[in-house]
Formats: structure tokens, C-alpha cells, sequence
């Protein structure tokens, strides 16, 4: 009978070790909801620069490693429909004949905000105001040099000079380029009719580059230059700005303020899909758009797993929520709460095997 008792006791005790040890083995590190320690993400170079500190700070809360790829929305968009990558971004929202050639459908959820800039690297000349139609009619290629009439009305107290405009544009699938060709074709019916919008136009002028990264290459490279950037890469790369007259007829910079402005009181439908452009706020900038994640509707597809499936939701649910505290400290504008509410009730609605992911 004792030696019954003591097998048992043993058995307790080392019963008790293990359970011991692996609950203090992992103390300190951190904690992941799911066995997934990297997932993959390619697109917007948009985003790049908010994603790079967002990804680098879920690594160190959750443990778990997302290797990102900027290669443009139109890339991301690419990767989407391909089933190359875990998830997608991208500052263009798919047309709903897109989204068809996607087995089982997409949901588009907004990441967080931000302001296309138009940068420019005229030596001597540091504030540059700009409107729709000069804009329009530079990428146009009917404003050839700087010192255009149309130019010197708007800057009459710049020393503009006699000098030829070099163009830059994206020369990759671009959202940026969706948010900037949808504001010109708003500004000039001239473009609407001619180039119109998208991810990747018929540039009529201008030296094209890949990427955000090859857009701010060329302006630095180039004097007498302009170009269309998000904000944050022409504030890290220390490229002037050009101001804009909005439609309240205000000169306006592109900055953070300027940027929330814009997204002040902007009707939100439900699938998210909505650009900022051309505000009726006086204090707002003009050129601002979402950027979004891109995913599978229905999520088992080839090549996934329910496990990865999960980590993809927890990642997304993270970046929309305690991650949109790392948005305003490098100029990207944070999600209202409305935004954040839509983003949740689609994120909802995904699927493995017709049945919601997330409970």
C-alpha cells in the first residue's frame, strides 16, 4: 500500500513540475494567440513607411514576424488575386469586376489615412502654390516651363524660372497614382476625358519611377522636378512641398492637420471604399485617400491554412486598433471610430468554409 501511495505522490509531483516549467518557460516572452510566427504582406509603398514601425512593434508584442514586401497596390493587388501572399494592401479599392476574377470575393479594410504631396525641387523657390488645373495641365504636358503664365498668377511673388518642367509619375500599379488621377480627373474634365483614373494611366508626359521610393529618387535627382508622394516620404526625404488651393479657395499645405481636416465629417459607406479628395472643409488639404489591407472574403483557398487564417485576422484586428497609435508620429491620419466600426463588422463577415472566422 506505501509503495502505491508513494508511485502516486510521484507521479503528482513530477505532474506538477512540467506544468511548473511551462508555465514559467514562457513568461517572459511574448504572447501569440496562434502557432503562426511570420506571415507574408506585399503592396502599397504608401503605407510602407507606417507598416515598417507597425510590424516591428506586433513582432515584439505578439512574437510573430511579417515579412512585407513594398512593390506598389498594383503588386499587392497582383498577390491578392494569386494567393501568393497572406494579405494584400494597397491604396486602391478594387472595382467590383475586379473583385470577381477572386474566387469567394475581397474585403477591403482601411489601415489609416494620409495626403498625397506634390513635391518639387525648383532651386530657389520654396513656396510653390499649385491648383487643380495646374496640376492637370503640367501632367498634361500643356504646362511646359515654370515660368508659365498660369503659374506666375498663382505665385506672383515667386521668382519662378524660364525653365523646362520634368515630370515624374509612378510607373508601376500605384494607388497613390489612383488617389492623384481621381483628384486631376475631378479638377480637369480635360483629363477625365483624355488619361482618366486608376491604378496605372497612359502618362502623357514625365519620367516614370517604381515606387514611392523612385518617385522621390527622380525629384531629388532632377532639378526643376515635380512629383506626387505620400507625405511621409517627402517629409523623411526632406523634399519641398508645394501648396494647394482647395476648393474654398485657401492655400493650404499638406501636413497631419491638414490631412485630418480632410476626413472631417466624409460619408463613410460600408465597404470602406472612399477617397478624401477635394474637401469642402476650408482647412482641408485636397489630395488624401485610405489605405487599405485587402483580403480573401472566403478564406480557405488554396495553399492557406485555418491556423494562418486566424493569425491574418488577429494581425489586421491589431493594426486597426492598438495599432493606429503609431499613425500621427509619422503623418499618417488614425482611424475614427466610425472607420474602425465598418473595418470590424467586414472583418466579421470572412469566412473559412462559409463560416465566420472571428467569434
Amino acid at each position: 500500500m506505501k509503495k502505491i501511495l508513494f508511485s502516486l505522490l510521484g507521479v503528482f509531483l513530477l505532474v506538477a513540475a512540467v506544468f511548473y516549467v511551462s508555465g514559467c518557460s514562457g513568461s517572459n516572452a511574448p504572447q501569440s494567440s496562434s502557432q503562426v510566427k511570420q506571415l507574408t504582406g506585399a503592396g502599397s509603398s504608401f503605407v510602407y513607411p507606417l507598416f515598417s514601425k507597425m510590424f516591428e512593434e506586433y513582432k515584439k508584442e505578439k512574437g510573430v514576424e511579417i515579412n512585407y514586401q513594398s512593390i506598389g497596390s498594383g503588386g499587392g493587388i497582383n498577390a491578392l488575386k494569386d494567393g501568393t501572399t497572406d494579405f494584400s494592401a494597397s491604396d486602391a479599392y478594387m472595382s467590383n469586376e475586379e473583385e470577381k476574377a477572386v474566387p469567394g470575393g475581397v474585403v477591403t479594410i482601411a489601415d489609416a489615412a494620409g495626403a498625397v504631396s506634390i513635391a518639387y525641387n525648383i532651386p530657389g523657390v520654396n513656396d510653390l502654390i499649385l491648383d487643380g488645373k495646374a496640376l492637370a495641365d503640367i501632367y498634361l504636358g500643356k504646362i511646359k516651363k515654370w515660368n508659365d503664365p498660369y503659374l506666375v498668377k498663382l505665385n506672383p511673388t515667386a521668382n519662378l524660372p524660364d525653365k523646362p518642367i520634368v515630370v515624374a509619375h509612378r510607373s508601376d500599379g500605384s494607388g497613390t497614382t489612383f488617389i492623384f488621377t481621381n483628384y486631376l480627373s475631378l479638377m480637369s474634365p480635360e483629363w477625365k476625358d483624355s488619361i482618366g483614373a486608376g491604378t496605372s494611366v497612359k502618362w502623357p508626359v514625365g519620367l516614370g519611377g517604381k515606387g514611392s521610393e523612385g518617385v522621390t529618387a527622380i525629384i531629388k535627382q532632377n532639378p526643376y522636378s515635380i512629383g506626387y508622394v505620400e507625405l511621409t516620404y517627402s517629409i523623411q526625404n526632406h523634399i519641398t512641398t508645394a501648396k494647394m488651393k482647395n476648393k474654398a479657395g485657401n492655400v493650404i499645405a499638406p501636413t497631419l492637420e491638414s490631412a485630418k481636416k480632410a476626413f472631417e465629417g466624409l460619408k463613410l459607406p460600408s465597404d470602406m471604399k472612399a477617397l478624401a479628395l477635394d474637401t469642402s472643409n476650408p482647412e482641408g488639404y485636397p489630395i488624401c485617400g485610405f489605405t487599405f489591407i485587402l483580403l480573401h472574403k472566403e478564406m480557405h483557398y488554396p495553399g492557406n491554412t485555418l491556423e494562418k487564417a486566424k493569425a491574418v485576422l488577429d494581425l489586421v484586428k491589431w493594426i486597426i486598433t492598438d495599432g493606429q497609435k503609431y499613425c500621427e508620429s509619422l503623418d499618417y491620419v488614425p482611424l475614427s471610430k466610425e472607420a474602425v466600426d465598418n473595418d470590424m463588422k467586414l472583418l466579421e463577415s470572412i469566412t473559412w468554409d462559409g463560416k465566420p472566422i472571428l467569434k
